[in-house]
This record gives C-alpha cells, structure tokens and sequence, in this order.
C-alpha cells in the first residue's frame, strides 16, 4: 500500500512539474539597489529609473506627480526619463508598478554626488581627525548615504547589493570623510537634501575605474585597453599578471557601472598615489576617467572636482615624482567643468593619508558651490599663470588671487627657486608685489626659470588671503 501511495505522489509531482513547465516564467519588476527607500533624487535634472520586468511587460512609474511608462524589452529590460523636480526636503512618493507593485518611502530630492577614488576618498570618518566629536554631531537626516561594495568585476555588472541611509552617529563612522565633509558643508550652505555615493577603494590605480568609451576616446592612453585585449604575439595578457582590482576597467565594471545612469550633479574624485611616476601621462588618463564617465553617463560635461595630492615623504627614488603628478592634476582643469582642491598646506609628510579630511571636503565643496550653485566666493588658491624676466628678477603672475597674495603665518615665502641658463637651482626670495611675486636670486645674475614647491617634501607658504594655497608649478619644461 505504501508503495502505491509513493508512485502517486511521484505522478502528481511530476504533472506539477510539466503544468509549471507549460507557463510562462512571472518576473516580478524589479529596480537596482540604487532606488531605495531613503534615497535622494537629482532635482532640476530629467529623473531616470530603471529596472526589469518580464519582456513585453508595462511598467508603469511615478514621483510624486510626475508619471511615465515603458514596456520591457525582450531582454527584459525597461527605462523611464520623468521630468525634473525642485528639491523638495518633505518625501516624495516614488512608485513602480508592472505585474507587481514596489513603494519607495522617505524619498528626498536634492543634490546627488557620485565619490571616488583610492584610499584617502576611502578613508572613515571614524579615521579621520576629531573622529569622536564629529561623529556626535553627525546627525543630517537631509544627508543619505550610499557605499558601493568593493568589487572587481570582468564584465559590467547591473546591480550592488547597498543601501541607502540616512546620516546618524550610526551611519556616518564607516562613510568616507572627504565625501562627508564634502556634502555637510553643500548642506549647510544650500538647505536641500543631499545625496552622497562613495564608489572607493583603496590602493587602486585610475586605470581600473576607466571605461572603454574613455580609453578610447583619448589617443595616449587607447593602447592600455588594446594591449588588454590583444596582447603583442608572444607576449601574455598583461590582465593575467595584476590583481583583479588593478586591471584596466574593472572597477569601473564592478562598482560605476551599476550606478549608470543614476541621474547626478556630478562627482569628486581623489586618488593618484597608485600613479605616482606617470608624470604627464597621468593628465591623459584622468582625460580617459572624466571622458568616459561623462560619455557613459549622456548628461553632458557634468562638474569633477578632484583632489591634488597631499605632500609626502615617498623616500629618495625619485623626488620629482610627486611634483610630476602634481603637474599633471594642474594641467586637467584644462579638461572643461573641472576644479582641483589643493592641500599641500594640510598633508602629514609621514602619513600618506593626512587626517585632515574636513578641510579636504570643504575645498572641494567651494568649487561646486561658485561653479554650480552660483555663490561668489573665492574658491582656488593661486594657480600660476606667467612669467616674465625683468632685470635679474623673475615676475610671476597667478590666477586666482582672491584678495590678494599672502604668506601664511607672516613668515617670508619658501620653497621658491630659481635658474639661468645652466639650469641649476638654486633657493630664491621671493617677494610679494601686487598680485604677482618677484623671484630673484644673487647667485643669479640672468634668470630664466622659477620653481615652486616642486619636491615631494614641500609644505609651501604661499597662499591667497582667503587662506586657499597656491599649487607648486615649473616654469621651464627641462
């Protein structure tokens, strides 16, 4: 009897199997981590949502009382563009519906920041300086945060699994501090809801969070990605000697990818330590990082705002390396919509990560809000423009000025020096005369170079009234 009893159980699971088998496959609609209760939407900008859903389904979407639809595509793929909204610190309602329903509560509309890089956009807040005071007073339930999970990945994925919280004592010890100092000092001047997304890790080079449409679209730096791919007869793939994290895109694949194409103001950026001694190449890759962002992105020349590094004791290889990468970071606010936030006067030449991160946030903060949010304020140090010789004398002109040339502590100015014809260097004074210094020298009878701060070790005094230091910069190109 047993036994009959089993074999119909066995028949009656295995017509379940073939009626199931016969249906077509419910997909519920489903959208990527980025959406989430909690979350910040862009305002002013097109708002994008996307998701999947089974092909051929309508999928229907709302914020507040703006509405689209689309279908899935047979992929099962659909997206929505709904127009743009004022920021708005009272929840919207956000909601999706195909052959399910999903209700996104708590969401806020804002300023949205996508930031990244290496291991000092990394670092904790927590980390960082004053960590216990900071995190007490962290409470911004207008601040959502966002941290992508480190992953290296061979193809581009669609989705992380994070969330969105708001900023407390909880949340904010494990964020990043530069994007934290970053989006509480847009906070306090703005008065809208901020949306904060830290993509990061550390000890990783810019190439890995490069897509391909940026290596291609820059001449210098295709050959990265073709020697990838195509490796020279004889030779192996090069992808097969790094680490997964180091490889050319895969960060990008890994942990920008699925955040496109998430509509944002823009993003900030701090990382070259891994790239110390590409020198100018360097400017060719952040080109490739900022093209391909913006390409893949299609919402135009977004701001990218990115960090000079900090000065610091590398040791005697090559004393010039970092002042070459420095050039190079000064040599891309050529690329358009870009700021750089120098801080050779708040580094630790014995750590490579400086704990001073509010400063950091801050001065990344000034650029967005002149260049963005329409304040008038000074937002850069000086930044060198021209050099003319005058007798024995150097004339040194600047950008940036703000209210004036000034030496920080009253102190003379340091860490000028200059050169004839020779090419030998030797330690300058430098006065300050108007908006322009004069650089001169008595072992130098007929100058024709200056050099400022240019060794890894510099800590210049040279800043604008406003209190924003001026950048090291070279003259000559020998």
């Amino acid at each position: 009897m047993l036994h009959h009893r089993m074999l119909r159980v066995a028949a009656l699971g295995l017509c379940l199997s073939l009626v199931a088998a016969t249906r077509p496959c419910v997909a519920d609609v489903r959208l990527p981590h980025i959406f989430g209760n909690q979350m910040v939407l862009q305002r002013d900008l097109p708002v994008r949502v996307w998701g999947t859903a089974d092909p051929g389904e309508k999928v229907s979407v709302s914020v507040g009382k703006n509405q689209s639809s689309a279908t899935a595509d047979t992929h099962g793929k659909w997206h929505v563009e709904l127009p743009a909204m004022a920021a708005s610190e009272k929840p919207v309602a956000l909601k999706v519906s195909g052959k399910n329903a999903i209700d996104f509560h708590d969401v806020l509309v804002g300023e949205v920041w996508v930031c990244s890089g290496q291991s000092n956009m990394q670092m904790t807040v927590q980390s960082a300086a004053n960590s216990t005071k900071e995190i007490a007073e962290s409470t911004h339930l207008q601040i959502r945060l966002f941290t992508v999970p480190r992953l290296a990945a061979e193809h581009p994925v669609d989705d992380v699994n994070a969330f969105w919280n708001e900023c407390t004592p909880y949340s904010a010890p494990s964020f990043s501090a530069v994007a934290y100092y970053f989006g509480r000092y847009l906070h306090e001047q703005l008065g809208v809801p901020i949306g904060l997304i830290d993509s990061s890790w550390g000890g990783t080079r810019i190439e890995p969070w490069t897509p391909p449409v940026g290596f291609s679209s820059v001449p210098a730096v295709t050959s990265i990605l073709t020697n990838l791919e195509h490796p020279q007869p004889g030779q192996p793939a090069k992808k097969g000697n790094m680490r997964p994290e180091q490889t050319p895109t895969r960060l990008y694949n890994g942990m920008i990818n699925p955040l496109v194409p998430f509509t944002i103001r823009g993003a900030i950026w701090y990382q070259g330590e891994s790239n110390r001694g590409d020198g100018m190449l360097y400017f060719e890759k952040m080109k490739a990082l900022i093209t391909g962002w913006r390409s893949v992105w299609n919402e135009g020349d977004f701001p990218f705002y990115y960090v000079q590094l900090a000065p610091y004791n590398y040791g005697k290889s090559d004393p010039t390396a970092l002042p070459k990468i420095w050039e190079a970071q000064t040599a891309a606010l050529a690329i358009p919509d870009t700021g750089m936030a120098v801080t050779n006067d708040i580094g630790n030449l014995k750590n490579i990560h400086p704990e001073d991160k509010q400063d950091v946030g801050k001065r990344l903060a000034l650029w967005a809000l002149a260049k963005n949010y329409g304040k008038q304020i000074v937002y850069s140090g000086p930044l060198y423009k021209s050099m003319s010789v005058e007798g024995a004398n150097i004339r040194v002109k600047f950008d940036y000025v703000g209210g004036g040339l000034a030496a920080r502590s009253g102190k003379p100015l340091d860490w000028f020096k200059i050169a004839g014809e020779d090419r030998k260097f030797v330690d300058a004074v430098a006065k300050i005369d108007g908006d322009s210094i004069l650089v001169s020298s008595t072992a130098v009878a007929k100058p024709v170079a200056v050099r400022f701060g240019w060794d890894q070790l510099a800590e210049p005094n040279l800043a604008n009234i406003e209190g924003l230091p001026a950048s090291a910069f070279r003259t000559d190109r020998w």
